[in-house]
């Protein structure tokens, strides 16, 4: 579609006629009604010469807009790649940016200069290998191939982060090598736990029946596997090849200490699990409102590139489009005719001539003498023409009973003569074959495009919106109105059809995403602590984080694009969830040493640099999707991710530390492992109890 602004009705009609000559553009619809000029807007709408990809079409596409380059113009269509190559350049955009928050992060929150180069080789190659094994899927969306280094930058880089702290801690100890070793083997099942819940989200996204969520899921999942593989073949190497660099570039530790952070988050135990416990269940009750859509008519995002720019202004001009098509058995014209009538563009409705006020259509039937007189033939020729006809389609009764009233459809009569004159049977000057072949091709054309032979298709411009209670109560209408004529062998397509089916299978999938994310993290977080109360501590807490975060567009009233929703849902829980199992990893190690007060103060300092690098890197990378993507879905799934992975810090930080501690029992009495019998445990309990109880200034001066 290309509209000029700024236009005389004549100038358009000039510039019309010229934009038709340029190769490639097949035909222009353009005339005086309100689809096409209003107030001095000219609205034309172009057909291209070949399928959607065909690098011919986006060649015309480049030549009109030079056309165009004088005029105020607004151009709106999507061809071959032009929509990928335009995301594409937002998310190298999103990279660099990306690459600069990483890269600053990690210096924040390092303990030496040299880790930082470690890290990021690790991930290079990790990243490089994911992108350049692709090919094995055959094709994948471009929706996935954008944003999958992103996240897999943002999503793995907590296993780095983690192997190269245990391997500082080692090092304070040990001997390089000795170092590597031990970090490696106190690592792999920490880092392991986290990569098999974050698959496991991922792998729950293969379920979608939409099938964008098979293809980020395979990509996604190889990006994982493939970054865990280099975390521990790759960097162990590399730690041990730079131990003198690393352990000549220590700086001070910039990040800052938690400690009253954390007494405040211990004293509260007994208070803000109930303020949670009141949280969840009003934003579950209230992310069940979500305003989902189906289509990206009502989506906005921060940043638009020039085709929306340029529809948004078309759309605010004239009335929006909403092409709908219904596909029926073909060959019967006049039925056909009865049910298009003349609203509705199909072969058997398609004018061929007026005449004295009469309409000629391709699907009419007509006699000799009707054909005869409306295109000023003689009449002994016309039977001929039809006798032959008859014998040619075998129906030999209309020979002997008289072919006076025998009625043929009007384009299937042409196209028998146009047979016979090719064939030689009949003769004609070269100006009139010349004539004869363009209405023929024309003709072809057109039935190319409105019957395949097996099906005739009806095109129908709605004046509905594409996603609407009305337009969806149409289609129904519509389906039903086609099977009383063609009984349940009819299709309808469109985006509008499209829309319909998605919120239809939206329900089902958003139910089995959610059960099979919670199932498959729930057998991992068992295997991993062996105990069954610890899983739905975790499971609690990080699901709440994806509740509350859909309570923000249902407050808002913000429509959020059904398939973020699935996607940021399920990598939510799958990723954000290895925060929560540093700290109750760091947590349950620390257990077996100490009292549990003490335990999860030293836990959440020393989980704290960790989830703070991976966490931040995670938010920053989806905010600087959702902000600079132009795709609705893209943008929708970055803001929501950026937003959840901070409710998820917040929650596992500040939550998660009070379940632990008041549901230390019962993860005892879950636990799969034999309980160890600590004589002192239940005096240590008592005295860190009472300790608590003292006043901060009074236990800061016998802590000195």
């Amino acid at each position: 579609e290309v509209m000029v602004d700024n236009i005389s009705y004549a100038d358009a009609e000039v510039l019309c006629d010229t934009l038709e000559d340029i190769e490639g553009v097949k035909s222009i619809t353009f005339d005086d009604t309100t689809k096409h000029y209003v107030d001095g807007a000219a609205l034309f709408s172009v057909t291209f010469d070949g399928e959607n990809d065909d690098p011919l079409c986006e060649e015309s596409l480049h030549k009109i807009e030079t056309e165009m380059q004088d005029y105020d113009a607004y151009i709106s269509a999507e061809l071959g790649n032009t929509k990928a190559e335009t995301i594409a350049k937002e998310i190298n955009v999103v990279m660099v940016l990306t690459c600069g928050i990483i890269l600053a992060v990690l210096l924040f929150t390092s303990r030496t200069y040299m880790e930082v180069p470690v890290m990021i080789m690790t991930f290079g190659a990790a990243a490089i290998l994911n992108k350049g094994s692709n090919f094995m899927f055959g094709e994948i969306s471009f929706v996935s191939d954008s944003i999958a280094i992103v996240l897999q930058l943002a999503l793995a880089i907590d296993y780095a982060i983690i192997l190269c702290h245990r391997y500082m801690e080692e090092r304070e100890s040990s001997e390089p090598m000795d170092a590597v070793v031990a970090a490696l083997c106190k690592a792999i099942p920490e880092i392991s736990g986290s990569c098999l819940t974050t698959l496991s989200g991922l792998a729950a996204m293969a379920f979608m029946h939409f099938q964008i969520g098979l293809d980020m899921s395979m990509v996604l999942i190889k990006a994982i596997i493939l970054s865990i593989l280099s975390v521990f073949t790759l960097m162990p190497g590399l730690l041990y090849s730079f131990s003198s660099k690393i352990d000549s570039t220590h700086h001070r530790n910039f990040v800052p200490n938690i400690t009253g952070f954390t007494n405040v988050v211990i004293r509260l135990r007994h208070v803000t699990p109930i303020i949670f416990a009141v949280c969840l269940i009003a934003s579950f009750l209230i992310s069940q409102n979500c305003p989902y859509v189906y289509s990206y008519e009502h989506l906005t995002t921060y940043t638009k590139n020039d085709s929306q720019i340029a529809e948004e202004k078309i759309k605010d001009t004239f009335t929006a489009s909403n092409i709908l098509a219904l596909l029926i058995p073909s060959g019967d014209y006049e039925k056909e005719q009865q049910l298009a009538e003349d609203t509705v563009t199909s072969l058997a409705t398609t004018e061929a001539e007026e005449k004295d006020g009469e309409t000629l259509h391709l699907g009419d039937k007509m006699t000799p003498r009707e054909l005869a007189e409306f295109a000023d033939i003689d009449i002994e020729l016309v039977d001929l023409l039809y006798t032959a006809y008859a014998v040619d389609q075998k129906e030999y009764g209309h020979i002997v009973g008289g072919i006076d009233h025998y009625g043929v459809p009007l384009i299937d009569m042409f196209e028998f003569i146009y047979d016979e004159i090719q064939d030689g049977a009949v003769s004609l000057d070269a100006e009139q074959q010349k004539d004869l072949d363009d209405l023929y091709d024309e003709l072809t054309d057109g039935k190319d495009q409105l019957n395949s032979g097996k099906y005739s298709r009806l095109v129908m411009d709605l004046n509905v919106s594409q996603e609407s209670e009305e337009t969806f109560a149409f289609l129904d209408k519509a389906r039903q109105t086609a099977q009383n004529y063609y009984g349940d062998d009819v299709l309808l397509v469109g985006n509008a059809t499209s829309n319909f089916d998605l919120s239809a299978t939206f329900g089902e999938d958003n139910t089995l995403i959610s059960i099979l994310s919670i199932v498959f993290v729930m057998i991992v977080l068992l295997l991993t602590f062996q105990s069954a109360g610890v899983p739905f501590i975790l499971i609690l807490v990080i699901q709440g984080s994806v509740w509350i975060n859909f309570t923000y567009p249902t407050l808002r009233g913000t429509p959020i694009f059904f398939m973020s929703y699935l996607v940021v849902s399920s990598i939510q829980m799958g990723a954000n969830i290895d925060y929560a199992i540093v700290i109750t990893n760091r947590y349950m190690e620390l257990r077996q040493k100490m009292p549990k007060i003490e335990a999860m103060k030293q836990s959440l300092n020393l989980a704290f640099p960790t989830i703070f690098t991976s966490g931040s890197i995670l938010a920053a990378a989806g905010t600087a999707i959702g902000f600079l993507s132009s795709d609705g879905a893209i943008s929708g799934i970055g803001i929501c991710l950026g937003r959840g992975t901070l409710l998820s810090i917040l929650l596992v930080m500040g939550i998660l530390p009070q379940l632990l501690l008041l549901g230390d029992f019962i993860i005892d009495k879950t636990s799969f492992k034999k309980p160890e019998k600590k004589e002192k445990k239940a005096n240590e309990e008592e005295n860190e109890e009472k300790k608590e109880n003292v006043p901060i200034g009074k236990e800061a001066v016998e802590g000195a």
